[in-house]
């Protein structure tokens, strides 16, 4: 388990805005929860299972193939908020790509880099849900 709050507050909010997409939102949030939840699972607990060597390659790696699995999403569903929860995706990638090729080890500003980012996938499956369930609820009304 993290030590640190900001950290925990993260996981919260991830298992939060999740257990949100799954109650509330259409198929794509839940899909979108279901690929979030197992980029954090794998993230907490494979790297108890692997060298520290190899913990840099496999945040890569993790970062990569949920990347991947957003976009084949975005692609059957084009929703704005997963193009949105792209972005992100793509400047995580980048952080994580640039601290692997120049060898450096993760510092502050990796930290606040990656929570940013993180925390921005998070507002936009939040988001996603909010506006995915207006519009259901819009639809039902009677005109």
């Amino acid at each position: 388990m993290p030590s640190s709050p900001i950290v925990q507050l993260l996981l919260v909010l991830v298992f939060a805005g999740s257990a949100f997409a799954l109650w509330k939102g259409s198929s794509v949030e839940r899909i979108g929860a279901g690929i979030l939840l197992a980029n954090v699972a794998l993230g907490m607990f494979a790297p108890a299972f692997l060298p520290d060597s190899i913990s840099p390659i496999f945040r890569l790696i993790n970062d990569a193939l949920t990347a991947v699995a957003m976009l084949g999403v975005t692609l059957f569903y084009t929703s704005p908020w997963l193009g949105g929860a792209l972005i992100f995706y793509a400047a995580q990638f980048t952080l994580h790509s640039y601290y692997f090729v120049v060898h450096k080890p993760v510092d502050r500003f990796h930290a606040m880099v990656n929570n940013a980012n993180f925390m921005g996938i998070i507002l936009c499956l939040t988001i996603g849900t909010i506006l995915a369930w207006r519009a259901r609820v819009k639809a039902s009304r009677p005109s």
